[in-house]
């Protein structure tokens, strides 16, 4: 009875052994595997998230073409407009689903206290903090880069029948033109970084109708508050430093009138999705579950 055990315990022993051996490096990327694994498959088997990825490509390309649909050039008149940003007037409005989307896939969670299991299988938290924006980022990536190419493509052939035409000194949008692929690149990335903004906000206040209503409050208030700063100064500098500065990327006409250049406004989205996460993941790691 006592070789099993001993054998047993050195089994174990030497697993352990082996285990503790292995490569920081190595047994970091082991968890996030593990984390996405697990992380994939909560989403995959609940509807929820499929169908806000699908409302992410139906609401922009709905949008989008409506905007486009209202803009006409008649006959006879000097027409600017921005052809690229009308075309990509959705996202403004396809933003709101990606924070949903964002949302519900980190406080859905708490609500149902799946947070706890998700723990006690994976403790290290920030592999699975890790794992939510890697996975849920590249799902935002890829709806909005397929309804972003819808956009571009909608607006390119409903515009051109309203009279934004070459022959009248309009080129048509093309994603061969640099300020356009800039533009419809950049809104791809814009709705990637609101998903990572909406991550950290989720997983710092754990409630969803809070956080939809926190990120909401962030896209769509604190812009219409910053309108009403009656000194120019303040209000060019509040235009800055908003979320939305990140919507600059998709301006390709006009750009010295812009209050922050379309790359500089995207970084300002960045660094509003980098403290987000940062704070979330201190959060995170320093609360119970």
């Amino acid at each position: 009875m006592n070789a099993p055990t001993g054998t047993t315990e050195a089994a174990a022993s030497s697993g352990h052994q082996a285990e503790a051996s292995e490569p920081p490096v190595r047994a970091g990327v082991g968890t996030l595997t593990r984390a996405l694994r697990a992380e994939w498959t909560k989403l995959r088997t609940t509807a929820g998230p499929a169908w806000l990825l699908a409302g992410v490509i139906a609401l922009t390309a709905g949008v989008s073409a409506a905007v486009a649909a209202a803009s006409r050039c008649p006959a006879g008149t000097t027409c600017q407009i921005d052809l690229a940003k009308t075309s990509l007037a959705g996202v403004q409005v396809g933003q709101a689903v990606v924070a949903t989307l964002a949302v519900l896939a980190v406080s859905t969670e708490y609500s149902t206290q799946l947070i706890k299991a998700t723990l006690a299988a994976m403790p290290r938290r920030i592999a699975v903090l890790g794992a939510k924006a890697l996975l849920i980022g590249s799902l935002v990536l890829l709806a909005g880069a397929v309804a972003v190419g819808v956009c571009i493509l909608v607006g390119r052939v409903i515009l051109a029948g309203h009279g934004f035409t070459a022959a009248r000194g309009i080129p048509a949008l093309s994603l061969t033109d640099g300020p356009v692929l800039r533009a419809a690149c950049g809104s791809v990335l814009y709705l990637e970084l609101i998903a990572l903004l909406s991550i950290g906000i989720a997983v710092l206040v754990r409630d969803s109708a809070v956080s939809i209503g926190a990120v909401l409050a962030v896209l769509y208030v604190f812009p219409i508050v910053t309108s009403f700063v009656q000194n120019p100064t303040w209000q060019h500098r509040l235009q800055r430093y908003t979320p939305m500065a990140g919507l600059n990327i998709q301006a390709t006409t006009q750009l010295h009138s812009l209050p922050i250049t379309p790359w500089g406004g995207l970084g300002v989205l960045a660094l509003w999705s980098l403290a987000a996460l940062l704070a979330g993941g201190l959060g995170f790691r320093m609360r119970d579950a």
